[in-house]
C-alpha cells in the first residue's frame, strides 16, 4: 500500500486537543494494523521549544534521539508506543534556517528566494518526510499548530493545499473545531465552526472530517446543520465531547466511526471494528481505581502542562496499581523549615520535580531532607536527584557550603558540577546531554528490582550537570549509593538509600518513555511503595 497521509488542522481557538486528536487517530490505525507515525508542524520561529518558558509552552519533550521538542509528540507516544525523532517535530524556525542555509550555500544561484515555492516546498518535503527513505510506513498523521488564519501558518495551510491536489485521494483533511455552550441562551452555537472552515476554504482546503469540541452533546440535527454548511458528509461530524480521562478518548472516537470514515475516504475497505481488548482493560482498570494515593509535586512551575509527562506517568502507574493518583502542587519558592511539615501533611509520596535556575531550589532541599529524615518515599528527577545530593551533602556528609556549580560557580564543595564537554559551549540551544543514553544498574539495588532485573537500561537525558564523582565514595560510605552508572562516561545515573523505604534519584527522565500500555517501571515501583 502507498503511504497515506492524514493532516489535523485546529480552528476557533486554540487548545482544543489536535495533540490527543492526533494520537487517537493514530492509535486506532495502528489497532487495525497499519504503521503509523504523528508528526507535529509548529508555526513559531523558535528552532525547537528548548528555549522557551514552560509557562509559554509547557514541558518540553524530549526524544530518544536528542531533540527538544512539543509535548504533543509525549501524547503521540504514550498513546500509540512509537518513537518520535527529530524529523516528527518541524517549526517554522527550522524550514527558514534550512532554506536560509541551503542559500548561502549557493544551492539556489540566481534564483529570489520566496515562501512560494521554495519555503512551501521544503514543508512539503519534510510533510512528505522524504529524508526517512527507509522507514515504509501506511499512514503519516500531520498535526499543525495554532489555528487557521494565524499569519505564521499560512505556509503550512498552502502546503497542505499543494499536497492535496498532488496526492488526490491518498490524503485527508480533520478539521478540529469549537462549538459553543452560550448559558444565557442555553444554547450551543455552531457559527465559529462555520467560519472556521470558510477560513479553511478560503485558502483552498475543503475538509473531508470535522471533529466538533464541545462540553455538552450534539444531537444529529446540529451535527446536521454543520455538515450541510460545511459540505461535509453527516457521518464525517464527529463530536468530541469532554470526558473524565483523555485515553477514553480513541474509543469515543472509534464509537462514532472516525477511523472508519477515514478509511472510507481513503477508499480502503473499512472491514471489521478492531477490539482494542489491551485498552479496554486499561480503561476498565482506571475506572476501578478508586482509593486514592497522594503525592505531592515540588517545583516552581504552577501549570500542568509544565510537568505533563510526570503527571501522566504518575497517572498511569496508579491505575496499574490499581489506585487514582491524587497530585498536588507544592510550590518549592513557598518552603520553609518552618512549614514543610505542614505543606507535605497527608501525602504518601513526594515527587521532586526537574527544572532549571535557581529560584526554588532552596525549597525542593528543605523538602529532600524532610522526606529523607521522615522516610516518605521520595522521587527526584533530574534537578530534582541534584537537590537531593546536594542536601545529603550538607546535612550528612558536613558541607554545609555544598552546592551546584549551576547555582554557585565558587562553591569549594560542588557535590554537583558541570559536564565536561559542556564547559567550553556557548550556545543555549540544543546543546546539554539531550536524549537515550544506556545505565549499568547495581545488583541489589532497589532500581534494580524495580526494573525487573535487567543490568543495562535505557533513559533520556535533558541536563547539563551532573553528579561529581570525587565525592563518590563518600556518599557510598555514609550510605547514599550511587546504583547507576553510565558505562561510556562513567557518569553516575541513579543515587538512592537503601536504608529508607524509597529514596530514589534520577538524573535522567524516566517520564518521557513511560506509556499506556506500558508503565515506566521506577514510576510503577514508586506508586505502589507510596500505597503501602
Amino acid at each position: 500500500m502507498e503511504t497515506k497521509y492524514i493532516f489535523v488542522t485546529g480552528g476557533v481557538v486554540s487548545s482544543l486537543g489536535k495533540g490527543i486528536i492526533s494520537a487517537s487517530i493514530g492509535k486506532l490505525l495502528q489497532a487495525r494494523g497499519y504503521k503509523v507515525t504523528i508528526q507535529k508542524f509548529d508555526p513559531y520561529i523558535n528552532i525547537d521549544p528548548g528555549t522557551l518558558n514552560p509557562y509559554e509552552h509547557g514541558e518540553c519533550y524530549v526524544t530518544a534521539d536528542g531533540f527538544e521538542t512539543d509535548l504533543d509528540l509525549g501524547h503521540y507516544e504514550r498513546f500509540t508506543g512509537i518513537h518520535t525523532t527529530r524529523n516528527n517535530s518541524i517549526t517554522t524556525g527550522r524550514i527558514y534556517k534550512t532554506v536560509i542555509d541551503r542559500e548561502r550555500h549557493g544551492d539556489y544561484l540566481g534564483k529570489t528566494i520566496q515562501v512560494v515555492p521554495h519555503i512551501t516546498d521544503e514543508i512539503k518535503r519534510r510533510m512528505l518526510r522524504e529524508d526517512e527513505q527507509d522507514e515504509k510506513l501506511d499512514f503519516v498523521i500531520t498535526e499543525v499548530g495554532g489555528t487557521i488564519g494565524d499569519i505564521e501558518s499560512a505556509p503550512f495551510m498552502e502546503a497542505i493545499r499543494q499536497l492535496r491536489y498532488q496526492l488526490g485521494r491518498d490524503a485527508v483533511c480533520v478539521h478540529l473545531t469549537y462549538v459553543p455552550y452560550l448559558k444565557a441562551a442555553d444554547e450551543l452555537k455552531t457559527k465559529p465552526t462555520q467560519h472556521s472552515v470558510k477560513e479553511l476554504q478560503s485558502m483552498g482546503i475543503q475538509p473531508d472530517i470535522l471533529v466538533l469540541r464541545t462540553e455538552r452533546h450534539l444531537d444529529d440535527s446540529m451535527r446536521m446543520k454543520v455538515a450541510s454548511f460545511c459540505n461535509v458528509e453527516l457521518e464525517c461530524v464527529v463530536q468530541s465531547e469532554d470526558l473524565p480521562s483523555i485515553y477514553e478518548v480513541p474509543v469515543n472516537m472509534q464509537h462514532q466511526g472516525l477511523d472508519a470514515a477515514i478509511m472510507r475516504k481513503i477508499g480502503i475497505p473499512v472491514g471489521e471494528t478492531p477490539a482494542m481488548k489491551p485498552w479496554h482493560d486499561f480503561l476498565d482498570k482506571q475506572l476501578n481505581a478508586t482509593k486514592e494515593v497522594h503525592i505531592a509535586l515540588v517545583g516552581k512551575y504552577d501549570l500542568q502542562d509544565a510537568y505533563k509527562s510526570i503527571r501522566e506517568s504518575l497517572n498511569l502507574a496508579g491505575i496499574y496499581n490499581d489506585v487514582k493518583a491524587k497530585l498536588h502542587f507544592v510550590n518549592s519558592e513557598e518552603i520553609t523549615k518552618q512549614n514543610i511539615g505542614e505543606k507535605l501533611s497527608g501525602m504518601q509520596g513526594v515527587v521532586i520535580c526537574p527544572g532549571f535556575g535557581q529560584r526554588g531550589i532552596e525549597g525542593k532541599i528543605i523538602t529532600a531532607e524532610y522526606t529523607r529524615t521522615n522516610d516518605i518515599p521520595t522521587f527526584g528527577i533530574c534537578l530534582g536527584m541534584q537537590m537531593m545530593v546536594i542536601e545529603f551533602a550538607r546535612n550528612v556528609l558536613g558541607y554545609k557550603d555544598a552546592n551546584s556549580a549551576e547555582m554557585d560557580d565558587k562553591t569549594p564543595h560542588n557535590v554537583i558540577d558541570m559536564m565536561e564537554e559542556q564547559k567550553n559551549i556557548t550556545q543555549m540551544g540544543g546543546t546539554m546531554r539531550l536524549g537515550a543514553y544506556e545505565c549499568e544498574l547495581v545488583k541489589d539495588s532497589k532500581t534494580y528490582e524495580a526494573y525487573g532485573e535487567e543490568t543495562l537500561i535505557k533513559e533520556r537525558h535533558r541536563h547539563r550537570y551532573e553528579f561529581n564523582n570525587e565525592y563518590q565514595e563518600e556518599y557510598e560510605v555514609k550510605g547514599m549509593k550511587c546504583v547507576g552508572i553510565n558505562p561510556d562516561a562513567n557518569l553516575v545515573e541513579i543515587v538512592e538509600i537503601p536504608e529508607k523505604r524509597w529514596y530514589i534519584g534520577t538524573q535522567f527522565h524516566p517520564e518521557y518513555s513511560s506509556t499506556v500500555l506500558n508503565p515506566h517501571p521506577l514510576f510503577m515501583s514508586f506508586i505502589k511503595e507510596c500505597k503501602n
